[in-house]
């Protein structure tokens, strides 16, 4: 039948242009192509209405239609598979998915410029019908979803409801009751976030309840579950590890004679570096050293590829917390045939070295080796030894094993001079509890020579690792440090200038340059602001098989070698060394060299994941440190300037906050980011990073950690008075009329 002009055209020839089109159609569209005008349309929509509903084609967004299933032109996707060619296929993400099998869509190869898109990934890209589904090309990167919550439940009528920990979360969520998992109010839940409402808050559902939030454990258990963090090991791995036997001396070389001794805090948990030094007996080498660090051998216990390794590597590194520490390795390996503990044999990788009296390495020489340790000795107690005050541990080691360190140290020190490496002083922060959990005491960790001693051990242990590995030419996990991005440090450029300091930038760039520059401002009011703003123009380091040396150090090769206890790149060097000179069982196999950038990369995010874990858990200690002292004074330091307001640190404590736009008085405020300072439009009042003030502590959240300041006004226990602030329109009508007054 053929159909009459203006006629509307049938179901099949609409599904078929439907079909055919590139994209969703509207209802102009096709009535254009059929020629369809006047009431003729009306006819047109009740068709188009009937295969909606006939389940025919589907209606999407702006009365657009399309094959049934079909995707919209621009969509949001999750990566699903990667195949063997490295090709990447997604999933659409939406909310109305039904039980159909998703369309086959495949990411175009020339789009996936930047990082590396991986499982879960998701993308917003533009996709295009193609004869076996769709083909996506990305428009941009997505951030990952938060699909899961950390929070305290509350009873309410009818259900519950979760107060989130995390600050960024700025509504509860609902629970109903058949959701609750058991919850008791005042528990700390992980729960799981349900699809969005159209209207009110959204709903989750416990999967876990985690315990009392006033118990003492509570507080690194939110960090640990808001990070994701493994912290519990398959039984596969804990069986593996206490089945472990103790190394003998088979094949080792034994050094059980030399009064090797581990220093460590007395809060340390794990001892897996032991040190000794003595002077160089070498004619040839007058003033000279001979020392040795020793390394547990982990790589004899944790083998490439076996359960240990496979949990160790999904963790990348030890957690520490002020009340524990989530590990790497189970506890019979971390704690015990791992641990370097006195009076016990134990299987360690050494690397011998001589210095001459500059502290210039000489040579190097990697072993086997079987040690026992001579003493563990904290920091404080090996300082107080060096400065004439020994104590039972010390007192028979102070000549023989205490003196020597510090003699070679101080030659390293030297080397380390002339190599100009980036001094930034970084103060870290040391919360103690007692012995009920609460917090006893907060406070800048002091930085001792002895501290120095073991550093600048361990750094020249790390280089002599990667030098041996480069020259061998064997595959490693090199710890790099890239030079500070160009943007940055024009940035950090138009500060200093402002502050009478200058920075070319037609240099090349050498740590030394920014030593100049903090030397220059170490005796003046902004060397704080100074020290904080270069460290921020830093990059950040990193892991990877490719390398580019390391420049906060001033060093062309580093590898980390010292901890294989807790972090699994220096378990992958220590397996490296023995593959490169042939030491035996437990090298890096060629599965391991192949896999190297993917699993630099997975390592360098866990250690980024640790550290932001470990600063929640801080922050939420302080607060709770400081949640009896609302009201009280504090010396702070700006730390930090945006438009919210000021972020700044307590002098005392450590002790980070914001001070709010709306705390600082009457003025207004504008953010000037070059000058990293708050200026205000009337009264000329100037806020800057580095500047000290005097704060009053106006309110702690517990739950998040977070803590807000107001400023404490000169003479008195009271802020400024706020002026109401106008809104715009009235604002400027108020300007207008004092312009016509005057």
């Amino acid at each position: 039948m053929t159909r009459r002009p203006g006629q509307p055209p049938g179901k099949a020839e609409i599904k078929r242009f439907i079909e055919e089109s590139q994209g969703p159609v509207g209802r102009r569209e096709i009535a254009r192509a059929f020629g369809i005008k006047g009431a003729a349309r009306a006819d047109l929509r009740a068709v188009l209405k009937e295969l909606a509903d006939e389940g025919v084609i589907g209606r999407g967004r702006r009365r657009r239609y399309a094959p049934a299933g079909a995707l919209p032109a621009v969509a949001v996707l999750r990566i699903s598979e990667v195949d063997e060619d490295g090709v990447l296929y997604a999933a659409p993400v939406r909310a109305d998915a039904d039980d159909a099998p998703p369309p086959r869509i495949v990411l175009a190869a020339e789009d996936r410029a930047g990082p590396a898109l991986g499982i879960g990934d998701r993308v917003l890209a533009r996709l295009q019908r193609v004869d076996d589904g769709y083909q996506a090309s990305v428009i941009r990167r997505l951030p990952h979803e938060v699909t899961r919550l950390i929070g305290v439940y509350t009873e309410i009528q009818g259900g519950g409801r979760i107060l989130p920990t995390d600050r960024r979360q700025k509504y509860d969520f609902l629970v109903e009751k058949g959701d609750s998992g058991g919850a008791r109010k005042g528990e700390l839940v992980a729960a799981e976030i349900l699809p969005a409402r159209r209207l009110g808050l959204r709903a989750a559902r416990v999967v876990e309840r985690l315990g009392a939030m006033t118990d003492r454990r509570a507080i690194s258990l939110i960090a640990i579950h808001g990070h994701d963090i493994p912290d519990h090991f398959p039984a596969e791995v804990v069986a593996l590890a206490k089945a472990a036997k103790p190394a003998g001396p088979a094949g080792r070389v034994d050094l059980r004679h030399l009064p090797l001794i581990t220093v460590d805090g007395a809060d340390a948990r794990d001892f897996d570096d032991a040190i000794w030094a003595g002077a160089d007996e070498a004619p040839d080498n007058p003033g000279g050293w001979h020392i040795a660090v020793a390394i547990a051998d982990v790589a004899h216990y944790v083998r490439a590829g076996d359960a240990l390794d496979r949990e160790a590597r999904l963790r990348g590194n030890s957690v520490y917390f002020p009340d524990r520490v989530v590990p790497m390795l189970p506890d019979a390996l971390s704690s015990g045939l791992c641990s370097l503990l006195p009076g016990e044999d134990r299987p360690v990788l050494v690397v011998s070295m001589r210095l001459d009296a500059n502290g210039r390495r000489l040579d190097q020489r990697f072993e086997r080796a079987l040690m026992r340790s001579a003493g563990r000795v904290i920091y404080e107690d090996m300082q107080a030894a060096r400065d004439g005050r020994v104590n039972d541990t010390t007192a028979g080691l102070l000549d023989d094993v205490i003196m020597p360190l510090y003699g070679a140290w101080e030659a390293l020190m030297r080397a380390r001079a002339e190599r100009g490496p980036l001094d930034l002083d970084i103060p870290e922060m040391q919360i103690s509890l007692d012995d009920d959990g609460r917090i006893a005491d907060v406070r800048s960790r002091a930085r001792l020579d002895a501290h120095r001693v073991i550093e600048e051990f361990m750094i020249e242990a790390n280089v002599a690792a990667a030098e041996t590995l480069e020259r061998r030419k064997m595959a490693c996990l090199y710890r790099v440090h890239d030079e500070p991005d160009r943007e940055k440090l024009r940035g950090l450029r138009d500060f200093l200038r402002g502050l009478g300091l200058s920075l070319s930038l037609g240099e090349v760039m050498r740590p030394v340059l920014f030593n100049r520059i903090l030397a220059k401002a170490q005796e003046t009011p902004n060397w704080e602001a100074v020290n904080q703003t270069i460290l921020r123009a830093q990059a950040q380091a990193r892991y990877d098989p490719d390398n580019i040396g390391h420049f906060g150090l001033a060093l062309r090769r580093y590898a980390h070698f010292t901890s294989p206890i807790r972090r699994y790149a220096d378990l992958l060097v220590h397996r490296a060394l023995i593959r490169a000179l042939g030491l035996g069982d437990g090298g890096l196999d060629d599965d391991e060299i192949d896999r190297l950038p993917e699993i630099a990369d997975h390592i360098s995010n866990t250690e980024r994941r640790a550290m932001a874990a470990e600063r929640d858990a801080n922050d939420r200690y302080i607060a709770a440190f400081m949640a009896e002292q609302v009201g009280a004074s504090f010396q702070a330091t700006i730390n930090g300037v945006t438009r919210a307001g000021l972020f700044v640190t307590l002098a005392e404590t450590g002790a980070d906050g914001l001070l709010p736009m709306s705390n600082l008085g009457d003025d207004y405020f504008a953010l000037d980011e070059a000058g990293m300072s708050l200026q205000g439009r009337h009264g000329g009042k100037r806020y800057r990073l580095g500047d000290r003030l005097e704060v009053r502590l106006a309110e702690v959240n517990t739950l998040t950690g977070g803590l807000i300041f107001e400023l404490q006004a000169a003479g008195g226990d009271e802020t400024s008075p706020r002026r109401p602030r106008m809104k715009r329109g009235k604002r400027r009508a108020a300007k207008k009329r004092a312009g016509k007054k005057g």
